[in-house]
């Protein structure tokens, strides 16, 4: 096994990881739903916490994957349309982290401060 067969297994695993977290969490988080549903003091705010666990699920496999294309990028095929490619890669995976994170806190990344003071001075 030579160098870079070594590095395509390593990216394979990585990948796999991945997509095993974005599954495994997505499973976790309908599991936990249904449970929540079967319980009437827990119903309120279940399709709320959903989102939230599959969001936060989905974003960490998807900061996985662009672990795995760094590595592909720098150590197996350094060269300039590679490095594009993972730099467009790069840039719709941010677009997509962002995008959710705005859907499962519900506000803007600057604006978080805001909703953070509003919950504060009413739970006192």
């Amino acid at each position: 096994m030579n160098f870079d067969d070594a590095i395509g297994t390593l990216v394979r695993g990585v990948e796999s990881v991945g997509a095993l977290i974005m599954v495994i969490g997505g499973g976790f988080a309908f599991v936990r739903a249904l449970l929540q549903l079967r319980r009437p003091d827990e119903r309120k705010g279940t399709y709320q916490r959903l989102r939230r666990t599959l969001g936060r699920a989905i974003l960490l496999g998807l900061e996985v994957l662009i672990v795995a294309d760094i590595i592909r990028t720098i150590l197996v095929e350094p060269t300039v349309q590679s490095v594009l490619v993972l730099g467009a890669i790069v840039l719709i995976r941010i677009a997509l982290s962002f995008s959710l994170e705005v859907e499962i806190d519900g506000t803007w990344p600057w604006n978080r401060w805001r909703t953070r003071a509003t919950q504060d001075s009413t739970s006192d």
